[in-house]
């Protein structure tokens, strides 16, 4: 479709020429504003040049020898005194005296004598063109500045266009964005799909009865891909896609929101069929009870696109998208159907859509061999697609620094610590005592990970200090996606966020801050499984919060007496007291791991997964996994030749049994694993 028939179409329909009276009303105006103009200025030069003085004073200065020259006219006697030496040397401007014509024959004999030149006024032939001169060159120049400002108000259709809808129009071409270009939303892009096809082919669903949705609110957290989402249906359909966000319709003055949105919707109906897209709606669309606070300007904003939704026609192709991450503020009366048919939900993508997300930002980066998405998306659980894009690129430009052209796992993986816990401050030195402190509480978490058997597998424990606060952290992995915890494993988190803490104390007797982070999440862990997930003996199942802002702060709000409330803290303390004496018994009765490894860690400042449960079981006496794995491959080994009672020495021979592969010839064994 041609964008510039966006603007109307064709012009049969023309507005009648009002250019006469604009005209006049401009020269008006102008002439109004030069006059009040020249007063001003000539009742400001008149004030600083000019006195007005009586007749008595003006006889006592010709008598003191004090007036140079007088100028008798009609009416007035215009006074020059003289100037003194004083006068010349600081260039004082010249105050000229005036006082009005006193019945005195005699006057012009005492000024002669007096030395005084006299002077009759002559009558200015020139003084009218000059004043009309004066008169009409401003008065050109304000109507030259007045047409501008008028033409400009008459195409924003009230003062400086305040009232016109400033939407950004996109055509297919120029937005680039289809169904292709969003990964890890496949529910969402299912229910927009239909949309599609409907605006595609709305004969077949005419034909049965069906009617186009009127609106779409696309819900969820931020950077889940929402205004991309809207983007890709206008270029999958190829309309054109009128874009605002929910703040560019509210304005100092009222009525001006309404007006945006009439005009708005005024512009999609002669570009039809079109999309509308409002981003952060929430803006204009919050409740209007008390509770949320309203003004009369967004009300006003608000019943306007109520009107608007309920009046145009959806066989016209008017689909209109919103996008917000706070359903719950919303009014009832934009919710229902008829206005937005439905809600699509875009939340934080699984596994699957966080590897598919990896691969759409991953595309046009040069990567070596090493490089596993997979195990990427697994180390980025509860990521969105915005930090997902922003790892990608944060690797890429550290592959540069360091000198390279590819890409690797190590940059990868160095990339999602950056995104989650910031960079390394390389500036901050720690002392040696608080190195310790550190890398015991750290080995502490770890420790934990690695003996309770509902903890996630450690991936990286390191005390090198980070922009974002973090002294040192222990990175876990889970070994594969989970959308459900047991109430075990909520324990075990508990124990785990305590076991830093839990350390610090039993090695050196004291406690330091660095816990607060820990017993924050620690407790709001605690509370939520007292109040909202029935964990608790002594409330049972009986729900005590509501999750507000589930896509944004995620805050609860207690909805108990505050008896109970009191009640529910002595619960949580009881909880995180059993979870920390748990920490410590554990800690206490594995103190040599702990020693062992935290000493490795003050040399290493970085240790990996690996590395920390080789240590682990070295001191435990586990054998490692190679090692089951070799003991494995020779007891499989031993049961074959038990089996073998005659064997050929000049013809090898192959058997498996139980995965493994032994050739036998003579005396001779090879193992290999199948």
């Amino acid at each position: 479709m041609d964008k510039n028939n966006f603007n109307g179409g064709n012009n049969q329909n023309k507005k009648p020429d009002n250019k006469g009276p604009q005209t006049a009303v401009i020269l008006v105006v102008a002439a109004v504003i030069t006059l009040l103009i020249f007063s001003f200025v000539n009742n400001l030069v008149t004030d600083s040049t000019k006195k007005e003085i009586t007749y008595n004073e003006f006889m006592k200065m010709v008598e003191d020898d004090q007036v140079k020259s007088v100028v008798i006219g009609t009416d007035s006697i215009v006074i020059t005194p003289k100037t003194t030496k004083t006068d010349r040397v600081l260039a004082t401007p010249i105050m000229i005296y005036y006082t009005g014509i006193v019945d005195d024959e005699n006057l012009p004999q005492k000024l002669m004598d007096a030395g005084v030149s006299v002077k009759g006024q002559i009558p200015d032939r020139t003084g009218f063109l000059e004043s009309l001169m004066m008169t009409i060159i401003p008065l050109v120049i304000m109507w030259m500045l007045l047409s501008f400002l008028f033409s400009k108000m008459a195409k924003g259709s009230g003062m400086m266009g305040v009232g016109k809808s400033n939407a950004k129009v996109y055509v297919e071409k120029e937005t680039g964005v289809t169904f292709k270009d969003v990964a890890g939303e496949d529910e969402a892009k299912e229910s927009l799909q239909e949309v599609v096809d409907f605006l595609h082919n709305p004969g077949k669903y005419s034909a049965i009865g069906a009617k186009l949705p009127k609106g779409a609110l696309l819900v969820g957290p931020p950077g889940t891909g929402k205004t991309l989402l809207a983007k890709a249906v206008a270029g999958e359909a190829h309309v054109p896609f009128f874009s605002m966000a929910g703040s560019d319709f509210v304005e100092m003055f009222v009525g001006v929101g309404a007006s945006r949105v009439r005009d708005l919707f005024k512009e999609a109906e002669k570009a039809a069929p079109c999309i509308i897209f409002i981003d952060e709606i929430d803006a204009i669309g919050k409740s209007r009870d008390a509770r949320y606070g309203g003004d009369s300007e967004r009300e006003q904003t608000l019943n306007q696109l109520l009107a608007e939704m309920d009046g145009f026609d959806t066989s016209k192709g008017i689909l209109i998208l919103a996008a917000t991450n706070r359903p719950e503020v919303l009014d009832k009366a934009l919710l229902r159907p008829g206005r937005f048919d439905r809600r699509v939900i875009v939340d934080k993508p699984d596994l699957k859509g966080r590897v598919e997300i990896l691969k759409v930002h991953a595309k046009d980066v040069m990567m070596d061999e090493s490089v596993d998405l997979d195990a990427i998306a697994l180390a980025t659980s509860g990521a969105v697609g915005s930090d997902l894009a922003n790892m990608i690129n944060e690797a890429a430009i550290n592959a540069v620094k360091q000198g390279r052209k590819l890409v690797s796992q190590a940059d990868l993986f160095e990339a999602v610590e950056v995104v989650l816990v910031g960079k390394e401050k390389k500036d901050r030195i720690m002392s040696l005592e608080e190195r310790r402190i550190v890398s015991y509480h750290e080995v502490g978490h770890a420790l934990i990970s690695a003996l309770e058997k509902d903890a996630e597998p450690v991936q990286k424990i390191t005390i090198v200090p980070r922009t974002m606060g973090a002294l040192g952290y222990v990175m876990n992995v889970p070994e594969e996606e989970k959308f459900l915890n047991t109430e075990a494993e909520l324990r075990t988190m508990l124990v785990k966020f305590l076991a830093g803490r839990a350390a610090e104390e039993i090695v050196f007797g004291n406690v330091t801050t660095g816990a607060s982070n820990d017993i924050e999440k620690a407790t709001d862990i605690a509370r939520a499984m007292v109040t909202q997930y029935g964990m608790s003996k002594k409330f049972g199942l009986m729900g005590l919060e509501t999750v507000e802002s589930k896509y944004l702060s995620n805050k609860a709000s207690m909805q108990c007496a505050d008896a109970t409330a009191a009640e529910v803290d002595k619960e949580v303390m009881a909880l995180l007291k059993e979870s920390y004496d748990r920490a410590k018994e554990l800690l206490t009765e594995n103190r040599e791991c702990l020693d062992k490894i935290a000493e490795f860690l003050i040399e290493k400042e970085t240790i990996t997964g690996k590395e920390f449960m080789r240590i682990f079981h070295e001191i435990k006496g586990i054998p490692s996994e190679d090692d089951a794995k070799n003991e494995m491959i020779e007891e499989k080994t031993q049961e074959i030749c038990e089996d073998k009672v005659e064997t050929d020495t000049t013809q090898p021979e192959v058997i498996q049994k139980d995965g493994v592969v032994v050739e036998l010839k003579g005396s001779t064994e090879t193992e290999s694993k199948g």
